[in-house]
């Protein structure tokens, strides 16, 4: 987790003076490490392959320069996609209102995985999901994975929002 926190650190200025946001950075993978950085533009525009060129570019450089990383790896960068992973505190809000399924690190409410509509955040720090089972609000430092579920309304509300820019 410190050295996930470590990248993150190193990589999120260069991404923020670019005019990017930083979604997700983690490392994949034995035989051939890959280090995954997930970024967004922060003016609401759709991922590019020019943006993600040229965000590689640069992370290319400072990664040569500050070497934080032992040994041979590939860096991959790529946007969130649609069915994008919720790993920011502003994702659970953004997408309320939106299909998600949730893994926890602990059990909560009896369970480890949920799935529903996200309900936000509440004033304690919890991310609200409505489940068939009711509501279920669970503590951000404990959900594991987030991620927005691929339907039919998303890719409505997604594309509508391409297509108006």
């Amino acid at each position: 987790m410190e050295y996930r926190l470590k990248l993150e650190a190193l990589v999120t200025p260069t991404l923020e003076q670019m005019g990017y946001e930083l979604v997700r950075i983690q490392m994949q993978g034995q035989a051939r490490p890959t280090l995954q950085v997930m970024a967004e533009r922060k003016d609401g525009l759709g991922m590019t392959v020019e943006d993600c060129t040229q965000i590689s570019r640069a992370l290319s450089a400072l990664l040569d320069v500050e070497d934080p990383i032992g040994g041979a790896y590939v860096l991959e960068v790529s946007s969130p996609g649609i069915d994008r992973p919720l790993t920011r505190a502003k994702d659970f809000t953004t997408w309320a209102g939106f299909e998600a399924k949730v893994e926890t690190d602990l059990p909560v409410e009896g369970q480890k995985r949920f799935k529903g509509k996200l309900l936000g955040l509440d004033e304690l720090g919890r991310m609200g999901l409505a489940t068939e089972k009711g509501e279920s609000w669970i503590p951000l430092p404990q959900v594991k994975t987030a991620r927005l579920v691929l339907t039919d309304e998303l890719i409505a509300a997604v594309t509508k929002d391409t297509s108006e820019g």
